[in-house]
């Protein structure tokens, strides 16, 4: 099997459980935070939404640089409403999508950059990159699952079920 084909899988099921949690975040709540050094909630919902792109990223750059030169830093901003999250989340995954079916295996091997100020973070092959930025969703979206149980929000089940959510 071809790494598109497993990425491409992939990608279909965390959209699925992406939505499940968007869904839930309660609107009017874009500013709050757990604690002063956490994100906002608007932001960290956002963010999820337009995580599936970063695949579409990895295929279609070079390299990303977080805070270049002369040049404003990368920001997620913050949808206003579950309607805007989950618009951003369905172009996120057709970015995701075509990237996918536009590319091969050899090139997943070709290496992509993350960069600060100019200066390499992190060069990976971009098949690892894919691999951790999924999981690095996954991350974020389990962060947003504690969001919402802290805005009294139903979490949804993702990999089982949830104290909110027993369908199983």
């Amino acid at each position: 099997m071809k790494m598109t084909d497993l990425f491409s899988a992939q990608l279909e099921r965390e959209a699925v459980l992406n939505r499940r949690a968007l869904e839930r975040v309660p609107e009017g709540r874009t500013d709050w935070k757990p604690h002063e050094k956490s994100m906002p909630l608007g932001y960290l919902s956002t963010l999820v939404a337009q995580m599936p792109g970063w695949v579409g990223m990895a295929i279609t750059q070079n390299e990303l640089d977080l805070n270049p030169v002369g040049g404003s830093p990368y920001r997620a901003g913050a949808a206003a409403t579950t309607v805007e999250l989950l618009q951003t989340l369905d172009e996120s995954v057709a970015k995701a999508r075509q990237a996918l079916k536009g590319t091969n295996d050899d090139f997943l091997m070709t290496p992509w950059k993350l960069l600060v100020a100019g200066h390499v973070v992190m060069e990976q092959p971009r098949h690892v990159v894919i691999e951790d930025s999924l999981m690095h969703m996954a991350h974020h979206r389990g962060q947003l699952t504690v969001y919402l149980r802290l805005n009294g929000a139903a979490v949804p089940s993702l990999y089982g079920p949830s104290a909110d959510d027993k369908r199983f």
